[in-house]
């Protein structure tokens, strides 16, 4: 149970803060003046502080900082009547979370108090979670903490000092990059490069350049000798992304290098010895890719020695909320500015939303919801993303019913989507969108009404 420090010199108030929180399910601790709200803090474990700026023996100022003294973390509220406003200004600009005018609604100062609660939970998720991976694991970055994101981390940190070939299998955007850089950071090749390329990024006439070199007068434009990646990645390690995009014959070099250790530049007649690890990763089934004869066989057995699946984001919702405060955080630090809240109400579109675009989509979106929001606080406006998933929908159409039923609610989810659609890419200008949908203004408004459109 969460506890909350109630500093107030009127008893009658404290008693009715005391008596309106703990039927929230919090247990109250009440100070009647700063000296002994400051001993509470030093005596009990507290979650929480509710203070008055006004207080006798000690201030709520002093409070504060006694507060932040023991916890940087602990999430304090200010109370304050409206002529000491700009105290209450100062006190946020010291560390205060928030404050509430008096008087002030008491269902309203229950909702900030839980949204201080639940951002101090999920700081100190991301907290522990980051002295896990650099005292631990070492680690950088990895936030997350489900089963199937430790399960990862655990391979990774078995892997990593062998010398194994790894192969990285995930769709885009899971972050397969940040995991091969992992295995290298916890590597004996650790204080050599890790060299990154994209197989899928470099055109397939100089991607062997890129990966092997080349001689001067190789061919035309090679006026001088290039070292390849391998030769750059040497005692270190080689991520090779997007694996299954490597052309047959490319393939079959590649075997060469992973078999013997050597590798010959384009134009080149001498093999040269090379100690690099290789990560590889795809977001395809290799072994299907095998099965049609698009990728070697015996390719595909070298590099698979020790694969690892990294999940997709609708497979671990739960490391959502984390994720979005991560980068909140991160924006905030990079804009210079005070990080925004995410209201409830946001965090719910957040992680009802299928994520296709996993932990690159959920950080662009939140980059964008930065710039956007102009208060304090993230909006579901904020979030450029469809109000409605269409996977999560079609589940949750009537498949038990008459089909007139399951019919008419597919017709909804359709329409509210191609609507949604329209409006989007007109910027919510209503008559270029029903002139697009080929429906009159009138009909338009009503549907937005009907299907609750915002």
């Amino acid at each position: 149970m969460e506890s909350i420090l109630i500093v107030e010199d009127k008893k009658s108030m404290a008693d009715m803060l005391k008596a309106s929180l703990g039927s929230e399910g919090y247990r109250c601790v009440i100070a009647l003046d700063g000296k002994e709200g400051i001993k509470q803090l030093q005596q009990r474990s507290i979650s929480l502080v509710l203070t008055d700026l006004k207080l006798p023996k000690k201030d709520g100022l002093e409070v504060l900082r006694a507060a932040l003294a023991e916890d940087p973390i602990l999430p304090v509220i200010i109370m304050t009547a409206y002529g000491t406003i700009e105290v209450a200004v100062e006190a946020m600009k010291q560390g205060a979370y928030d404050f509430i005018t008096k008087p002030f609604d008491i269902d309203h100062l229950i909702v900030i108090v839980k949204r201080a609660l639940e951002a101090r939970r999920l700081y100190r998720e991301n907290l522990l979670l980051k002295e896990e991976v650099s005292s631990r694991t070492g680690l950088p970055r990895i936030i997350g903490g489900s089963e199937k994101i430790k399960d990862v981390v655990q391979k990774v940190q078995r892997v990593a000092p062998t010398k194994s070939t790894v192969l990285l299998l995930g769709e885009s955007g899971t972050g397969k990059e940040l995991f091969a850089r992992a295995i290298h950071h916890l590597s004996t090749g650790k204080d050599n490069l890790f060299v990154p390329i994209n197989c899928a990024a470099i055109p397939r006439e100089l991607l062997e350049s890129e990966l092997f070199g080349h001689e001067k007068g190789a061919f035309t434009g090679a006026e001088s000798r290039k070292l390849g990646k391998f030769e750059l990645a040497h005692k270190g390690t080689i991520f090779l992304d997007e694996i299954a995009e490597l052309e047959l014959s490319l393939q079959a070099k590649l075997l060469r290098v992973l078999q013997d250790h050597v590798i010959e530049r384009v134009g080149g007649t001498r093999p040269i010895q090379v100690d690099v690890r290789v990560i590889a990763a795809s977001n395809k089934d290799l072994a299907a890719c095998v099965q049609e004869g698009e990728f070697r066989e015996d390719l595909y057995y070298r590099l698979n020695v020790f694969p690892i699946y990294i999940p997709p984001l609708r497979e671990r919702r739960e490391d959502i909320p984390m994720l979005a405060e991560f980068f909140v955080n991160k924006y905030a630090a990079e804009m210079k500015i005070k990080p925004k809240k995410i209201a409830p109400e946001t965090m719910k579109l957040l992680m009802e939303y299928n994520w296709k675009g996993n932990v690159r989509e959920i950080e662009n979106t939140i980059e964008r919801a930065m710039i956007l929001a102009d208060g304090d606080t993230i909006l579901p406006a904020h979030i450029s993303l469809m109000a409605l998933n269409v996977n999560s929908s079609i589940e949750g159409l009537p498949m038990d019913g008459p089909l007139e039923e399951t019919t008419k609610a597919a017709l909804r989810l359709a329409e509210t989507l191609r609507i949604r659609k329209a409006l989007e890419s007109t910027r919510w200008n209503k008559t270029r969108a029903a002139e697009q949908l080929k429906i009159s203004y009138k009909t338009l408004l009503t549907k937005i009404k009907e299907y609750r459109i915002e």
